[in-house]
């Protein structure tokens, strides 16, 4: 089994209906996804709203994270940018703090060539000595890291050991899994493709959904890694029309939502990001997380 194998929680950042983070709901999250059986916590993402702390709350969320945790889980902090250098000084700054590995977004709005991302990932890696996953998300940087970039990297920078892969493309994400060495970590970006890459022999997801369903999602991973297939299929086909509704306006805002609903946080959002613009949406988002508590508490899944 690989080190960072499983479910990794793209942990939402909660906020005060003052717009500051709150830390007494980050805590409380922290603890309820260790304690329903996640493998691990990913602070300071893109469902972390990370575009819009500032440089002070990104450092501060981060090491809070890895407090809450108290070494249970592993914390793989969020720390890319499209700046080089201030992608390094966050980087830095988790590994003082005790993060266990980086995650590393591909540097977006810029459009750096290959060679321009090559250099970029290469030197925040060796500005550190954790592990360095990186995140490939067209849709979000307007850029693709080539898998022909990403086993150079590999090669080239011995602590960078895995890859988020949101591209949306299995094609690549099978040429990922086949080109990469076997100790090289692939996990999926995508909640609803990472059944798919654990088929293509992939290493599990970095999570949306199980912010709000940890035990579900841990136990749908976990079945398909031991290669229990009826349970991971039948805990798929349950959790697929969630995955749909987590995106169905801007991530992280219907997730968020659906937090808010369940008690878990306030429906506090940081501006350009704000609360879903369709009623329609919103209904449907709650039908749906209704639907899926009363199966859980009712003992049907």
């Amino acid at each position: 089994m690989h080190e960072y194998n499983g479910v990794y929680t793209a942990l939402i950042t909660p906020f005060t209906d003052l717009g500051t983070v709150d830390y007494k709901a980050l805590e409380k999250i922290v603890n309820h996804q260790i304690e329903s059986g996640i493998d691990g916590l990913v602070p300071c993402g893109t469902t972390g709203e990370s575009p819009t702390l500032s440089h002070e709350e990104h450092d501060r969320v981060i090491a809070q994270t890895i407090k809450y945790a108290a070494g249970r889980v592993p914390v793989i902090a969020g720390t890319g940018s499209n700046s080089t250098t201030e992608a390094i000084r966050l980087s830095q700054h988790a590994e003082d703090a005790g993060a266990s590995a980086l995650l590393l977004v591909n540097p977006y709005y810029n459009k750096p060539t290959q060679k321009g991302m090559y250099l970029h990932f290469k030197a925040i890696a060796e500005s550190v000595k954790i592990p360095c996953i990186l995140y490939n998300i067209k849709g979000r940087t307007g850029v693709n890291l080539e898998t022909k970039t990403l086993i150079r990297l590999e090669n080239d920078c011995p602590n960078i050991v895995a890859v988020k892969e949101a591209s949306g493309s299995l094609t690549q994400m099978e040429e990922v899994v086949k080109t990469t060495a076997d100790d090289f970590m692939v996990l999926s970006g995508d909640d609803n493709l990472a059944l798919d890459l654990i088929r293509l022999g992939g290493d599990g997801v970095i999570s949306v959904a199980s912010n709000l369903f940890p035990h579900e999602m841990a136990r749908m991973i976990h079945a398909a890694l031991s290669g229990d297939w009826d349970e991971a299929n039948r805990l798929g086909t349950w959790f697929s029309p969630f995955f749909s509704a987590c995106f169905i306006e801007t991530n992280p805002i219907p997730i968020k939502t659906a937090m808010a609903h369940r008690g878990w946080c306030r429906e506090s959002f940081r501006l350009p990001l704000c609360s879903l613009e369709s009623d329609e949406h919103r209904a449907s988002l709650i039908s749906i997380v209704d639907s899926m508590t009363r199966d859980i508490e009712g003992g049907r899944i």
